[in-house]
């Protein structure tokens, strides 16, 4: 069923995205970079420095929320079906997937009724985003694809560096916290360091927090440059046509984004979305038994 859908909406871009390149083939101006910018359509207010508003982004995070709460809701509401349809059938096996390979595998028993939620909200929020990011919508205002009608546009939530930095933060704050609950502030910054002799605990100090902060680095960033490279790939490929303002490139440029689309979205979106899950359970795990 799954090779069926990817299969269906690798189809679907191959055939929105063809017109949207002929038509930009004697533009240009077109930047494939500018599909990742996060300007704000609208701004609703200001903080000092900061300034909140609504993007391109906040639309698909906005996405990914209704997305995720709604079709739980959906599928629980009336309670869950001896015999499930679809749907739930989809919802159980995305929580006996987290369940098994995700919870029980990362977290300690002791905090796995505590934090298993946190971790498979995350998996299925990751993945919501990532399956959405690859679904054409209305939303490029960069280059429209005529007049005021914005083009069609394939944007991952998570290829912007601020959502999955602070996802990042979000995760290894929860795992100190923890560490510090489960252990005490003393005993758990003194797990850090192995027995060893005296001249060499400086150095090992300083390569735990160098750990630490790598943490912090190769979470967000795994996420963010595997989605942002193959999202960037695709567009480069339809982008190229335009680029060329050269047609006969067509039949050779979209059947490869097409190629990428359907690596991207059967395996690489899924698999980011678990790796990230699976690392958050095994840095909240260790920290809250640090000697195991």
């Amino acid at each position: 069923m799954i090779r069926r859908i990817s299969l269906a909406l690798a189809a679907l871009v191959g055939i929105l995205l063809m017109p949207t390149a002929a038509f930009a083939a004697t533009e240009t101006n077109f930047k494939p970079v500018d599909e990742f910018l996060n300007e704000y359509w609208a701004t609703l207010f200001t903080i000092g420095p900061v300034e909140i508003g609504i993007s391109k982004l906040v639309v698909y995070l906005w996405l990914g929320v209704a997305v995720s709460v709604i079709l739980t809701l959906w599928v629980v509401r009336g309670g869950l079906r001896t015999q499930p349809g679809r749907t739930q059938t989809v919802v159980e096996l995305l929580y006996t997937f987290s369940e098994t390979n995700i919870g029980q595998s990362t977290l300690p028993k002791a905090a796995f009724a505590r934090w298993f939620p946190y971790v498979a909200s995350l998996f299925v929020f990751i993945w919501t985003l990532n399956m959405i990011s690859f679904i054409p919508l209305p939303l490029d205002t960069h280059n429209p694809l005529w007049g005021p009608i914005p083009g069609l546009t394939i944007y991952a939530a998570t290829s912007n560096l601020s959502v999955t930095l602070t996802l990042t933060v979000l995760t290894i704050g929860i795992s100190h916290f923890e560490g510090i609950r489960a252990n005490g502030v003393v005993p758990y910054f003194r797990s850090w360091v192995p027995p060893c002799p005296p001249a060499l605990k400086p150095a090992l100090i300083v390569l735990e927090v160098l750990s630490q902060v790598l943490r912090v680095v190769s979470l967000s960033v795994r996420l963010f440059a595997n989605m942002l490279a193959g999202h960037l790939l695709i567009i480069m490929c339809i982008g190229f046509v335009i680029l060329l303002g050269k047609l006969f490139v067509a039949p050779i440029a979209i059947p490869i984004a097409v190629a990428f689309y359907i690596f991207e979205w059967g395996l690489v979106a899924s698999l980011q979305a678990y790796i990230f899950a699976m690392l958050s359970g095994i840095y909240i795990g260790s920290a809250i038994e640090p000697h195991h």
